[in-house]
């Protein structure tokens, strides 16, 4: 992969090879998971987090009950429904993935669609 990137940069010149330098960059994690909200699916996964922590919230509050139960019966009344809701909160939080990935194709796509236009101008 080195080599493919020096044998670039050695064709771009000036203006162009600082371009290419300033798209290589990846962003940081959290510049990632933070630009799953914008697009065309911003929409869908901000009412996907929202309700991940909704359910966490939850699955916390009946945790907590669940502790402070006496007997078993009521223990299981809360530790089900708490285990339950704490799955749910993980499986949504993992179905947010994708996006970053999605993101970080379509990011390198995007890199190559300029170093195609740069090599068919120069």
């Amino acid at each position: 992969m080195q080599d493919i990137d020096r044998m670039i940069d050695e064709a771009l010149e000036g203006e162009n090879q600082t371009l290419f330098r300033e798209t290589a960059h990846e962003p940081g994690y959290f510049n990632q998971a933070l630009g799953i909200f914008g697009g065309s699916m911003g929409w869908a996964n901000a009412v996907l987090m929202v309700t991940q922590g909704v359910i966490f919230i939850a699955g916390v509050w009946a945790g907590w009950r669940f502790f402070q139960a006496d007997d078993t019966l009521s223990a299981l009344h809360w530790g089900l429904p708490a285990a339950v809701l704490v799955l749910m909160a993980t499986v949504l939080k993992t179905a947010l993935m994708p996006a970053i990935q999605a993101n970080r194709v379509m990011r390198e796509l995007k890199r190559l669609e300029l170093q195609i236009a740069l090599m068919r101008a120069g």
